[in-house]
């Protein structure tokens, strides 16, 4: 499928102490001969031999050239890599003498996608390398850690097996007809498969939100009515002075971001205007963001002022929250007598620990398990079509048709769990994919 040799430059181009240019293809070795003065005709896979780059005899850098043979590579094709001085002059001029002794410019995510054409990894592992590279925080990359170890196809692949199980059991019936009765066969033998399958899709849907929270990070708001201190904990849990803290009443009119780690989980703080009832033109807008980033709110901080009894806006927040998951934090600790339930805070003198601990108790235990998660939104919308695919099935069946009439939707529901591995595939889809890895990945 591939005929040429592609190159590119595997590191980011800029100043630093090494470069690397990465060739691949089955003319890989012959042309970085071409332009290398040592000889790795015929060196072993998986050597490095120290030499000089050249152009017409002279001399252009000082490099280690590691050459891997095919299979055992990253694209199962002959790679050749020239590591050279870091310098994005020379990183340039090298580039250009590889292309120029007959490799092609390599478009976005090309070795990783000859990887997955030549069957070294699956449509998975490929997003997951993706997902690495990409990767904000320490869950994500551990995350991006076990997909390319496999552990979608882990997970995915038992639901697959559950599949040709039904379809052989309709199968077998057809040509060998050991049921008589085509409602004794539904009731004892299929629809117990499809409502076991159903579980345990359902299961994986379920902790598919878990899995994009622990890659993306935790939508956060916090909310108040003015002049609880919302800014002042923003600050306090960054350790920054990132919003502007003051006593007026209704000082922030937009929205203020930021990011922290509690644990493995990343919080993407953002401090929303106060909630009250204004007429000013430009807060009002400031409170309509808040409303709009509350209802996508993953997390809720909502910040009483604990030096005073609860107001009506309090008690309206309090109600606007309660189906979020949420944080009750009452502030001004330092302004009230001896607090004893609840999570008690002084924002203004950084005094938030209570606040943290109850932030890892929250989710340092479950926001990653043992068990693979899904953190990928086509994986996720393949695996909901499927499983629209076997509710239709099982209501069919429950509507009395015939088994081999309602194999088309479970087969339906198959060849969607296996277009997730880039085994039944749509090229439009494939070309968006690999198109947004970087250059020389």
């Amino acid at each position: 499928m591939f005929e040429t040799t592609i190159a590119a430059i595997s590191t980011p181009l800029e100043e630093g102490a090494i470069s690397i240019v990465r060739v691949s293809g089955d003319d890989a070795v012959a042309i970085v001969q071409s332009i290398f003065d040592r000889d790795i005709t015929h060196a072993k896979s998986h050597t490095v031999h120290y030499g000089f780059i050249v152009d017409g005899g002279e001399p252009v850098d000082e490099v280690l050239v590691s050459v891997f043979r095919a299979p055992k590579t990253y694209t199962r094709e002959d790679i050749v890599e020239i590591s050279c001085h870091g310098g994005v002059f020379i990183t340039r001029k090298i580039l250009t003498l590889v292309l120029g002794h007959g490799a092609q410019m390599a478009r976005p995510g090309e070795f990783t996608e000859r990887a997955f054409y030549h069957g070294r990894i699956d449509l998975t592992q490929a997003e997951a390398i993706k997902d690495m590279i990409e990767a904000t925080n320490e869950t994500a990359g551990q995350m991006a850690v076990k997909g390319i170890r496999g552990s979608i196809r882990a997970l995915i692949q038992p639901l697959i097996d559950q599949i040709m199980d039904i379809i052989a059991q309709i199968e077998v019936n057809i040509d060998y007809p050991e049921y008589e009765d085509i409602e004794q066969l539904t009731n004892e033998k299929l629809l117990p498969m499809i409502n076991e399958w159903l579980t345990d899709i359902e299961a994986i849907l379920r902790r598919a939100q878990t899995g994009q929270m622990a890659k993306n990070g935790i939508d956060t708001v916090i909310i108040g009515r003015p002049n609880v201190g919302k800014s002042s904990l923003l600050n306090a849990l960054l350790e920054e002075d990132k919003a502007i803290v003051t006593d007026i009443a209704g000082t922030t009119r937009d929205l203020v971001e930021g990011q922290i780690r509690i644990g493995p989980a990343q919080l993407n703080l953002i401090d929303t205007a106060g909630l009250r009832h204004s007429d000013d033109k430009i807060e009002q807008i400031g409170i309509e963001k808040t409303v709009e980033k509350l209802k996508q709110a993953q997390l809720v901080l909502l910040v009483l002022d604990g030096s005073e009894p609860l107001t009506d806006e309090d008690q309206e927040l309090l109600d606007l929250t309660k189906t979020k998951t949420r944080l009750i934090v009452h502030n001004k600790s330092d302004l009230t007598e001896a607090p004893t339930e609840g999570i008690w805070i002084s924002a203004q003198n950084h005094d938030i620990q209570a606040l943290l601990d109850a932030l890892t108790d929250l989710y340092q235990k479950d926001i990653i398990k043992k068990d693979p998660l899904l953190s990928n939104e086509r994986q996720i919308g393949l695996i909901m079509q499927a499983q629209s695919d076997m509710l239709h099935a099982k209501e069919a069946l429950e509507a009395g048709m015939e088994p081999d009439l309602v194999e088309i939707d479970i087969q339906s529901a198959h060849n969607h769990l296996k277009e997730i591995f880039g085994e039944v595939s749509r090229e439009d889809l494939l070309d968006t994919l690999f198109s947004n890895f970087c250059l020389g990945k």
